[in-house]
This record gives structure tokens, C-alpha cells and sequence, in this order.
């Protein structure tokens, strides 16, 4: 006898008091004997003006096609993107985190109002994988994520390029480390095509992770865009759709803490974005799993970076294609007790089950380190607290530019000025570049400090001088960095009374990030502090400044 799977399309299909609706479906192309089937929601992130995202419609129509011949009904949709390269330095920068929320809610709206049966999610962008990640959760009904995959790289005079080099080449240029010609060429050959950027930056951090966690098909985080096994994805995905329908598998059964402890220790191993940090806290609270920071620290004490991806090393996700896949490195861990190997995954088998015939990996490549050679002996994510941020910060230290930093503050209170101050060649060695009021509610939004990064890595400056902010860092982000600085300057946190010349120690050994003013001084400043008024009166902005968590909490706005 087959197993009902219509569950939630019933709820219209098989409703006679619901004419206008059967109406409307039939006008969708439906037909009589179609009412009786399972509807899949094929979602993706879809939109031109960004190469993270122009070619998932494709892959979305060619999963529609693999689901019609499933027995099943497909509906695409799609819900929104913001491009991370971009908007970055310009105030559209500060839409970015916000719209993890927006995609959330957006596919929330679309599935539950439609009483779609089960979800096939394709993200491509950044914010898109959090965002379709946490709207999986409040459904909880059959879901899988495929990934648009990641770009080739770009070349220029026989060097890699991707989107950091583009970044990377205009503080070379000011420098005069290199031509306006050469400048040019490299923004020119950066990204040759369609797929997200292609180091370890947030995008690939958090498709590793979702696949380390289960919710995508082996293989997925790692397949390059335009590649064969990416289109054979699309292909094979309707399989498992209804394999989950049938045996009523949900992401809740797959989301569990050893799932999400299994996530970020595969990206932590890779060396991945501290974004991570903030869209992993908001999965847990979405799935009502207690994790906090606490919890990324233990792990990180836990375990080593190995993955020598950029920023911080020199491969793209495409070597890791080339070497095997993700899966060859996910079977590494779980033999050597990295990871769990019994949690549930999308193929309706255990994380260990789909590694059965995977190949063992062998190190006769530069890009994965072995266990006991690695680049650092434990994770490159930090958790820094001290009076600076009494609530937690995020520092991303691969030790390569040290592990503790003490100097001069130079106070900015944008990111604007900063990059200013970069690219006139105003910053010296032995400076804490401090960025505030650029925080959740004082950005607002949160925005990522790649362009000043990028600059100061450009210039040379990437082992002398630091850079701390309330605002995040993009994936593409390295050096002696400190980031999610909480409670923020426009909550009257303590990096809104910094002044220039203070001393400011940080110590990723200890994991302590310190103000050197004395508490009399400090209570003085605070007196006289006046809270600035909010950048933005009006719109969504505005509306997420009233709602926003904080960054210790995941920027979260469903918290009430």
C-alpha cells in the first residue's frame, strides 16, 4: 500500500469547499489525477545581478523536471539575494545580514500559506544558506539544500585569482606595488563565471558545514557550478525528496546538536568565515537547540586547522573538487573521531553510511593537512572576552600574523573613514585600528569589513597593525582581526569610549581582548557618553534595528 505523502497539500487539493483554489491550480497547469500528489516547493535565491546566484534558476528548472517524473509536483519560487562583493564598502552593504531574516521569512510565507509538502532549497549567495536553513527549521517538513556551487577560478599573468584578489589588488596598486594595467586585468579575470565565491569564505564555510550536518547530498558543498556532478545533483535530488516524504523525515530529526557540533568542526577544520559564528547561533534557536558561544570555543579548543584555503592559505573549493570532494575529508574525521557518524542525514542513512564507498584520503596534495601535521593544533576561531566585550567577540587567528597584539588605538567611527585612512597611507604599524558604531543596530545591519581588511593586507600591513570592530568580517577577511565586538557602540558598549592613543591588548592564547584604561577614567567617558541617533527613521533597516538580537545572540529577529 503506498504511504500517504501529501500531508500538507491535501489541505487544499483534497478540500471540496475550496473551488477558487482548485481553480487557480488548474490554471497553474494541474491536472485532475495531479490533486492526489505531493507538492514540492523548489526555492532558490535567484537573481541576475550577482554570479553567486544568475545560474540557479537553471539548476532549480532542471530539479523541477527530475521531481515531475517522481510522481510529484514541483512549484518553483523565488525569494531574495544580496551580493556580498557588490555592495561591500557602499551603504548597501548594511542589507546583507538583514536579509538572512527576509529569505527565512520569505520561504516561511511561501510553503506554509501554500501547504507545499516538502522543500528543495537551491542557495547560492552568502546569507542565502543560513536563511533557507533557518526557514527548514520553523517548517520542519521534508526538506534538502543543493547548492549552486562554487566559481572557477580566475588567471591573470599565470596566478589564481578570485573575488579577494580583486580587493587585495587595489591597496597593491596604491602602494604602487602594481600598474593601473595589472590593477585592471586582475578585477577583470576575477570571477570568469557563475558560482560563489571560491575560497573558504562564508558561502563555502557554511555549505561544508550544512553538508557536515546532513542537509545536503554528499558531494554538494563541493561540486563547482558549471561542473557534471552538480547538474547530476539536480538530477537525483527527487529521489531523496521523496524518500524523506515517505519515511516523513524532517530537518528536525536531522538538525541535532551532534549535527550542528558536526558542522562547525568540519568548517572550523577548514579554516572557515567567523560568520559561522552568527548564522549557527540562529539555526540553533531556530531548531531549539541550546549552543551558544561557549560552545564554539570547546570545539575549537578541540580541534586543528587543516584545510589550507584561502584567505588564509592558497586553495579554492574547486581543489577540493579536484582531490575528491568534501566527503573524502568528511570520512577522514569520522575515522579519526573528529566527527559523529551516527546522526541522520538527508539520504534518509547515517553521516558513517554515506561514507561507505567513499575513498580514503591520501596526502600527497598540499591542500588537506593530516591530523597530526597541522597548520595550527586547534581551531582558528576565538572567543575573546575581557572588558572590550564583556559579551563575547569573534577573532579569526590562524596564528600565521601572531597570536597577541598590543598597540595604539586608531578610532574610526565608520568604515568609510577607515578605508580612507587606509588608502592615504595614514595608518603605521603598531595600531589597533578600531571601526565602530557599524554593529546590528549601530551599522545598521551589521555590515562586513572585507574593503578595509583587504587594504590593509594589500598594503602590507597584515602582521603590523590589528583591526577590532563591533561590525563582522567577510569570509574573505584575514589578519590580526577581532570582530562582533558586543555590546555594540550604539548600546553604549565600551568600544564606543575608546579614544585614540588608548592601549589595547589582544590575546587569542588567553582569549582576552582588554581596554588598558583605568576603571575611574573609564566610568568618566561613560558619563559623558551620548547615545548617537539611528542612521536609518524609516523602512526595513529601521524595523530591524527595533527587533535585532545581538551579535552574542546571532543578530536574530523571531526572539520575542
Amino acid at each position: 500500500m503506498e504511504k500517504i505523502i501529501n500531508n500538507f497539500s491535501k489541505k487544499i487539493t483534497e478540500e471540496p469547499n475550496l473551488p477558487a483554489a482548485h481553480a487557480m491550480l488548474y490554471a497553474t497547469g494541474m491536472k485532475e489525477s495531479d490533486f492526489c500528489k505531493a507538492q514540492i516547493g523548489i526555492v532558490s535565491n535567484w537573481y541576475e545581478g550577482n554570479p553567486c546566484n544568475m545560474h540557479l534558476d537553471k539548476l532549480a528548472k532542471k530539479i523541477k523536471s527530475s521531481v515531475i517524473t517522481k510522481n510529484l509536483v514541483g512549484f518553483q519560487f523565488t525569494t531574495i539575494g544580496v551580493s556580498d562583493g557588490i555592495t561591500m564598502g557602499t551603504s548597501g552593504m548594511r542589507y546583507s545580514l538583514p536579509s538572512r531574516e527576509l529569505i527565512a521569512d520569505s520561504i516561511e510565507t511561501v510553503v506554509d500559506s501554500h501547504h507545499y509538502d516538502g522543500i528543495i532549497a537551491i542557495p547560492g549567495c552568502d546569507k542565502n544558506m543560513p536563511g533557507v536553513m533557518i526557514a527548514l527549521l520553523r517548517l520542519n517538513r521534508p526538506s534538502i539544500i543543493v547548492y549552486g556551487g562554487s566559481i572557477s577560478s580566475g588567471y591573470y599573468n599565470g596566478q589564481k585569482l578570485d573575488i579577494v584578489s580583486s580587493f587585495e589588488a587595489l591597496g597593491k596598486k596604491n602602494t604602487c606595488k602594481i600598474t593601473e594595467t595589472e590593477y585592471k586585468n586582475i578585477v577583470k579575470n576575477s570571477c570568469p563565471g557563475p558560482g560563489a565565491c571560491g575560497g573558504m569564505y562564508t558561502a563555502n564555510t557554511m555549505a561544508s558545514a550544512l553538508e557536515g550536518m546532513g542537509m545536503m547530498l554528499p558531494y554538494s558543498s563541493s561540486s563547482p557550478s558549471t561542473s557534471d556532478k552538480k547538474q547530476i545533483e539536480c538530477e537525483v535530488v527527487s529521489t531523496y525528496i521523496k524518500k524523506l516524504l515517505e519515511k516523513r523525515i524532517k530537518p528536525k530529526d536531522i538538525i541535532t546538536k551532534s549535527s550542528i557540533e558536526n558542522g562547525v568542526k568540519l568548517a572550523m577544520c577548514l579554516g572557515g568565515s567567523t560568520n559561522l559564528v552568527l548564522h549557527f547561533l540562529a539555526i540553533a534557536k531556530s531548531a531549539n537547540i541550546d549552543f551558544s558561544l561557549k560552545d564554539f570555543q570547546r570545539i575549537s579548543d578541540q580541534v586543528p586547522l587543516i584545510g589550507n584555503l584561502k584567505p588564509s592559505g592558497i586553495f579554492l573549493m574547486e581543489d577540493i573538487h579536484n582531490i575528491g570532494g568534501m566527503p573524502i575529508i568528511i570520512k577522514y574525521l569520522l575515522n579519526e573521531g573528529i566527527l559523529s557518524g551516527g546522526c541522520l542525514t538527508v539520504t534518509g542513512k547515517t553521516l558513517s553510511e554515506n561514507m561507505k564507498n567513499v575513498p580514503n584520503i591520501t596526502f600527497d596534495q598540499k591542500i588537506i593537512r593530516p591530523l597530526d601535521k597541522p597548520i595550527k593544533k586547534n581551531g582558528h576561531i576565538r572567543i575573546l572576552y575581557g572588558n572590550l566585550s564583556p559579551e563575547g567577540s569573534i577573532a579569526k587567528i590562524t596564528g600565521k600574523e601572531g597570536t597577541i597584539f598590543r598597540g595604539k588605538a586608531n578610532v574610526f567611527n565608520s568604515e568609510k573613514e577607515a578605508n580612507k585612512a587606509i588608502l592615504n597611507n595614514q595608518i603605521f604599524p603598531g595600531v589597533v585600528i578600531v571601526i565602530r558604531y557599524v554593529g546590528p543596530k549601530g551599522g545598521p545591519g551589521m555590515p562586513e569589513m572585507l574593503k578595509p581588511t583587504s587594504y590593509i593586507m594589500g598594503s602590507g600591513l597584515g602582521k603590523k597593525v590589528a583591526l577590532i570592530t563591533d561590525g563582522r568580517f567577510s569570509g574573505g577577511s584575514h589578519g590580526f582581526v577581532v570582530g562582533h565586538i558586543t555590546p555594540e557602540a550604539q548600546s553604549g558598549g565600551l568600544i564606543a569610549l575608546v579614544q585614540n592613543g588608548d592601549f589595547i591588548k589582544i590575546d587569542a592564547e588567553n582569549n582576552t581582548i582588554t581596554l588598558e584604561v583605568e576603571n575611574e577614567e573609564i566610568q568618566r567617558r561613560k558619563e559623558s557618553w551620548i547615545q548617537p541617533s539611528l542612521k536609518v527613521k524609516k523602512g526595513y533597516l529601521y524595523k530591524y534595528t527595533k527587533i535585532v538580537s545581538p551579535a552574542s545572540e546571532g543578530c536574530i529577529t523571531d526572539q520575542f
